[in-house]
């Protein structure tokens, strides 16, 4: 019998919401610092947008929402990162990445990659219209594709393989 991923969709009024979030916001402390021991491995990897993506996803668009508002907030708190000035953009961009998800997950309640695939497609193509009205440049939008394919590749692969571990690694 093939194990099958669980989803959920946490509302606002469930403790759980919050805890999943808390957890989503420390990953995504320590994570880009990982990633920021490779040159330039904050733009090409973009790791909070792993860690919202995966917790969207099985967790549902509000706890995700939640943590891509947290995120670039306690992390420029603690640690300056991300730059104030790219601090719209990448909120814009990491919340239409959680509500994207989590609404993907609620309506098709599968984990595969052409739905990862498309949700980070859809999220990327909403996010650079919305950076190109908060900025006017299409430089950076151009960027997130030219350098940053790696970090599309790794939130596709990276998430579809945190959520399905249960069944990699589930015998029978």
């Amino acid at each position: 019998m093939e194990a099958s991923v669980r989803l959920y969709a946490l509302n606002y009024d469930e403790v759980k919401t919050y805890l999943w979030a808390t957890v989503f916001v420390a990953c995504n402390l320590v994570l880009p610092q990982v990633f920021h021991l490779i040159p330039q491995g904050g733009i090409v990897f973009a790791p909070l947008s792993l860690v919202i993506l995966a917790g969207s996803y099985k967790f549902g668009w509000k706890t995700g929402l939640l943590a891509a508002l947290l995120s670039p907030l306690v992390n420029h708190a603690l640690t300056g990162m991300p730059a104030w000035e790219v601090m719209p953009v990448m909120t814009l961009k990491l919340a239409t990445l959680a509500v994207v998800a989590g609404l993907t997950a609620q309506h098709f309640k599968a984990v595969t990659l052409p739905l990862l695939i498309g949700v980070v497609l859809v999220s990327e193509a909403i996010g650079a219209l919305g950076e190109l009205a908060l900025t006017g440049g299409i430089a950076a939008t151009i960027a997130d594709f030219t350098i940053g394919w790696p970090g599309l590749i790794l939130q596709v692969i990276g998430t579809w393989l945190i959520l399905n571990i249960n069944k990699l690694t589930s015998k029978g």
